[in-house]
C-alpha cells in the first residue's frame, strides 16, 4: 500500500491510466472490421493521448501535495489505492478478449464505458489531491472523459 501521495505521483497515474486507455482503443481500432468503428476507437486513442501529455505537462509544473482537509490519512490513501487496483483498465484482459472471436464491437464499447466511468470516478478523487491552481484542468479531464462515455453510449442507442 502506497502510504505517501506526491503531486507527481498523482500526475504519474492519471499518465499510466491514459496510456493503458491508448493502449486498448488503439487494439481496438486494429481489430475492428467497420472502417467507421475503427475510424470511432483511433479518435479516443488520439483523445487519451492528448489527456497523457496533459498530465505529463501537469508534473512538470507541481510538486507536493498532502491528503484533502479533514482526511484520515491512512484511510484517504487506502481508498485512492482502492479505486486505482479496482479500475477496469488494469483487471481486465483486453488483449485476450479481442482474441475471442465472440468480442464484438458492442462489448468494445461496453468495455470502452466502463473505463471511461472508471477514470472519471478516480480523477474526481485526484482532483482532490492537487494544488487549487491545477484542480480546473483536472476538471476539464473528467469533463472530457463524460463527454466520451456521452458518445460511447449513443453507440449502443
Amino acid at each position: 500500500m502506497v502510504t505517501f501521495f506526491s503531486a507527481n505521483e498523482v500526475a504519474e497515474l492519471a499518465m499510466r491510466i491514459e496510456q493503458k486507455g491508448q493502449a486498448f482503443y488503439l487494439l481496438a481500432a486494429d481489430e475492428a472490421k467497420d472502417p467507421g468503428a475503427k475510424e470511432f476507437f483511433e479518435f479516443f486513442a488520439e483523445e487519451e493521448s492528448r489527456h497523457e501529455l496533459f498530465f505529463r505537462d501537469m508534473r512538470d509544473r507541481i510538486g507536493s501535495i498532502e491528503v484533502p482537509p479533514g482526511s484520515d490519512y491512512e484511510e484517504y490513501t487506502q481508498y485512492v489505492m482502492a479505486l486505482v487496483d479496482s479500475h477496469d483498465v488494469f483487471n481486465f484482459d483486453y488483449t485476450e478478449a479481442f482474441k475471442d472471436e465472440a468480442f464484438n464491437f458492442e462489448q468494445a464499447v461496453r468495455a470502452a464505458m466502463r473505463f471511461e466511468k472508471d477514470t472519471i470516478l478516480l480523477f474526481t478523487e485526484l482532483k482532490r489531491m492537487v494544488p487549487d491552481s491545477e484542480r480546473k484542468f483536472v476538471e476539464e479531464c473528467i469533463d472530457e472523459e463524460r463527454k466520451h462515455l456521452r458518445m460511447l453510449a449513443e453507440k449502443l442507442s
